[in-house]
Formats: C-alpha cells, sequence, structure tokens
C-alpha cells in the first residue's frame, strides 16, 4: 500500500502484511462460520443516516463522559489480548495511546503488561476488563490489583462461560504467550500436543461455568469501583443486569469469537437501550470501522463505542502512532459526520437522525 492509510480499513490490510499469518488470523479471526464475524460490520450497511439542514454547526464538540469521566470523543479502547503479538511495546503502547486521545483504554486480563506496567506508563483514566474463575482468589487479586493501581472501573465479560470454537487458531495451532498478570497465581505455560492451546489455557485458569446473577453481588463486595457487564444482548439480561445493580452495560457478543449465528450487536442496541430505560449508561462494542457508525450507535442510544481490532490493527502496523492515527481517523469521521447531519454536540444526536433497514420513511408513517 503506498502512501499514509487513510482510513481504519487500510490499517487492517497493513497489518495483514505486518503480522505473522497466525498472529493476524487470532487478531481478524472469529468463531465457527465467521458469520456474525461479517454481520457486525455489514449490519452497519442497512442504517442510513437523516441529516438535518441549516444548523449552525461552526462549532462542533465531541465531548461527553463515561462514569464521570470526561473523554475528548465517545471512542474507547476495548479490551482486546496479548498485544505484544502486534508490537513489542504491546499494551503500554496502546494506552499511551489512547491517553494521547484524551480518551480510556479498557486492559484485557489477558494482557501481556502487567497491570502495573500499564499503570505506571502514563497519567489517564483506564478501566479493567475480568473474569470471574473457580478460584475466586485468582479474580479478586487481579480486581485488587487494578483499583490498587487507579483503574477507574471493573468491566466484567459475562459471556463467556466456556471458550467459542475459533477454527483459525486451531488449525494454526495457537500456543499462548506466557501472560504476566497471572504469574505467582497458576502456571501460564501450558502445553499440547493436538491443535490450538487456547482452550487448554482457559480451562488450567478454571472460568466458572457456573457464574449466576448472584454473583455480581460477589465481585460488589470485593472491589469499591463500579462494575460495568460487558456481553448483553438482550432485553431480558439488560433488565436483570440492572436490577442487580451494575453501573453499566456494554452492548457486544464479544467481537463474534464467542458464539457464532449472534445477532449482530449493532441490531440489537436499541432493544438493550429501551429495556435500561436510562438507568445506566449503555456502551457499544463491535463492528466500528467508521465514523459514520460511531454516529449510528450514538443515535440509537449507545452513550460511547468501544474499538478492539482496529486499535490492534493500528498498533501492529504503527505502534502507538498507529492507535493515536486509528482513533483520530475515527474521530474525525464523527465530526464530519455530525457537522453533515446538523449535529453540533453528542446531546443533539438522536433516534431521528438514523432510519434502520426494515423502517419506513417518515413521511409514510
Amino acid at each position: 500500500m503506498e502512501g499514509e492509510p487513510v482510513n481504519v480499513n487500510e490499517f487492517q490490510e497493513l497489518a495483514r502484511q505486518a503480522l505473522p499469518k497466525i498472529y493476524y488470523d487470532y487478531y481478524s479471526g472469529g468463531a465457527e462460520d465467521e458469520y456474525t464475524l461479517k454481520q457486525n460490520v455489514e449490519a452497519f450497511q442497512g442504517i442510513t443516516i437523516r441529516p438535518r439542514i441549516l444548523v449552525d454547526i461552526s462549532r462542533i464538540d465531541l465531548s461527553t463522559t463515561v462514569l464521570g469521566y470526561k473523554i475528548s470523543a465517545p471512542i474507547l479502547i476495548a479490551p482486546s489480548a496479548k498485544h505484544k503479538w502486534a508490537h513489542p511495546e504491546g499494551e503500554v503502547a496502546t494506552a499511551r495511546a489512547a491517553a494521547a486521545c484524551d480518551t480510556i483504554m479498557i486492559l484485557s486480563y489477558r494482557s501481556t503488561c502487567t497491570i502495573e506496567e500499564v499503570a505506571s506508563s502514563c497519567n489517564a483514566v483506564r478501566f479493567f476488563q475480568c473474569y470471574v474463575y473457580k478460584r475466586r482468589d485468582i479474580s479478586a487479586n487481579l480486581v485488587q490489583r487494578a483499583e490498587r493501581c487507579g483503574y477507574k472501573a471493573i468491566v466484567l465479560t459475562v459471556d463467556s462461560p466456556r471458550l467459542g470454537r475459533r477454527e483459525k487458531d486451531i488449525k494454526n495451532k495457537m500456543v499462548n504467550p506466557q501472560l504476566k498478570n497471572f504469574e505467582g497465581l497458576v502456571s501460564t505455560q501450558v502445553s499440547t500436543d493436538d491443535g490450538s492451546n487456547i482452550e487448554a489455557f482457559d480451562a488450567n485458569t478454571a472460568f466458572d461455568a457456573s457464574l449466576s446473577w448472584k454473583d455480581i453481588g460477589w465481585l460488589r463486595s470485593i472491589t469499591n469501583l463500579p462494575v460495568l457487564l460487558k456481553g448483553v444482548l438482550t432485553h431480558e439480561d439488560a433488565i436483570k443486569a440492572v436490577e442487580v445493580g451494575v453501573d453499566g452495560i456494554v452492548v457486544s457478543n464479544h467481537g463474534a469469537r464467542q458464539l457464532d449465528y449472534v445477532p449482530p450487536s449493532i441490531s440489537v442496541l436499541e432493544e438493550v437501550v429501551d429495556a435500561v430505560k436510562g438507568k445506566v449508561p449503555v456502551l457499544f462494542d463491535g463492528g466500528i470501522r467508521r465514523g459514520t457508525d460511531v454516529f449510528k450507535a450514538l443515535a440509537l442510544g449507545a452513550q460511547a463505542v468501544l474499538i478492539g481490532r482496529p486499535a490492534v490493527y493500528g498498533l501492529a502496523a504503527k505502534g502507538e502512532y498507529g492507535v493515536k492515527s486509528v482513533i483520530e481517523m475515527l474521530r474525525d469521521e464523527l465530526e464530519l459526520t455530525m457537522a453533515l447531519s446538523g449535529c453540533p454536540t453528542l446531546n443533539h444526536i438522536s433516534r431521528k437522525h438514523v432510519r434502520t433497514k426494515h423502517e419506513r420513511p417518515r413521511s409514510m408513517l
């Protein structure tokens, strides 16, 4: 590719060229047939924008708050694993890019830099993502280390009682790196002679398959930090999440890496937002590749969006500068979309600014 990339999709191609196939497949791949993986991106094409004209857009303000923390634009870094596979500086480079863009990074529990290393790399607001294990002391250790290091919220992933079947990793005989956050807690070296050891690792660290709604109370009891649930896709679960007292919801299908043939995240966002009725913030994760995608998610009720793969592609292509460039590209595209749609602030973006695939034009209603 000649010249600098001009959109996020071009960063993906640069990442494909830069990475060994086994690593690129890990980042880009999904579960089984990868139907939902494709739909996560393509579903945005079924949503059109209804711009308003003759609005004063001489000043555009993209700033917002998440859990009371002000950020420059409604674009956060989603938790994703093993950034050192993409770049030698790993999550530290990603964290610095997020800080430079005045936004929030959610650090994955499976980071290749430790909770402490990322915390000391720069001064910024960041959240920590975790799971609950059968050995609750492992979860408690990670959560409490994050709290001591100044992380501002815990993002509990709840869509993974078991690991999804990621066939590219199996074919590639993917072998996990040592994960430094777990040193001294469990064996961080797993060997297997048959296929990927990704699944073997998770079996060894023992996700708690009995995890249920009552266990949210346990998590809240071991930390003073707000707790968000990541992986909500239905009206029913959104209502239940509010009932058990979570502080926020992330609409997400895990980047289509868990259960294939679930709906694309954007198609269920409004369902979750309607269920929550404004009681807690709803964030969105899945398929964001353009500023117009961000705009559509905000119009359907999200307070902010998360980007996972785009950040990793930027990291693989150009390190910290690449991550920063990806965030800035999406931010600039969002600003232009807002201007051309007649929305000088995020508060001006409403449900009336988009039409979903099966809606009739308003003149016909």
